[in-house]
């Protein structure tokens, strides 16, 4: 009876360890392959993706994709900064007034990238797209609200 119990407990601890790798794998490879990529080679997926979800034309795709690459090296001039930043000896950690600037910094990005993408895409496509990135931040916020309660 007690040989059958220490089984199953270590069927199921084993188990469960192996439904971890996977969860953490999946998130983490997709992320750092992002992070290796070029602006250009994240601009060219990032239209490719909308090309298929929204289905552009050829001149709405150079369109989009030029957004895209501004977006793109300016998120990785960010990104970069952010490192130097977190890498030096004297690093101190941002102000409130800081905070404040850096999102109304992003809610402008976010502002300018929306209206650029409305003059792109027809009405049809845009409500499409706005719906996508809603659901995208969602899954975020979901994912983000997880990670802070473990």
């Amino acid at each position: 009876m007690s040989k059958k119990i220490i089984l199953i407990a270590i069927a199921f601890v084993s188990l469960q360890a192996v439904a971890q790798e996977k969860r953490k794998g999946g998130e983490r490879g997709d992320r750092d392959m992002m992070k290796n990529l070029s602006a250009e080679e994240i601009a060219t997926l990032g239209t490719k993706k909308m090309t298929l979800a929204l289905d552009l034309s050829s001149t709405q795709q150079t369109q989009v994709e030029t957004v895209l690459l501004e977006q793109a090296k300016e998120r990785k001039a960010k990104m970069a900064e952010r490192e130097k930043a977190k890498n030096d000896d004297d690093a101190k950690k941002p102000t409130k007034e800081d905070r404040l600037k850096m999102r109304n910094a992003q809610l402008d990005s976010q502002i300018a990238m929306k209206q650029k993408m409305k003059s792109i895409l027809t009405a049809e496509q845009y409500e499409k797209w706005t719906e996508t990135q809603g659901k995208r931040k969602n899954k975020f916020k979901g994912k983000k609200g997880r990670k802070n309660n473990k």
